[in-house]
């Protein structure tokens, strides 16, 4: 196995996981705001559909990066990265917000 695909692999892998984490805390979210009032709710969905639209997004990225060239693979990572710290930063936001 070359490098970059070494690279590549971990990297997937590293991303994956973090996915399942995003995942799992989007579920804690969404059990939080089923038992909250009806306004707190209307606020939880809004963050919430943010959120799902964020990974969405990263999980695109994710994809490409999964199926990329070698030449390719460079640019594709920072694109994912960036993805990927912009969903985990509006999910901090979201988590902080309603602590």
């Amino acid at each position: 196995m070359r490098e970059y695909e070494m690279d590549r692999k971990a990297f997937v892998e590293k991303l994956s996981a973090q996915m399942k984490e995003i995942n799992a805390e989007i579920d804690k979210l969404e059990a939080k705001a089923q038992h909250s009032s009806a306004e707190l709710k209307e606020k939880y969905r809004d963050e919430i559909q943010q959120l799902k639209t964020r990974k969405a997004e990263a999980d695109k990225k994710l994809e490409e990066v999964k199926h990329a060239s070698e030449a390719a693979w460079g640019e594709l990572r920072q694109g994912a990265e960036e993805a990927f710290d912009s969903m985990k930063k509006a999910f901090r936001a979201a988590r902080d917000k309603y602590k």
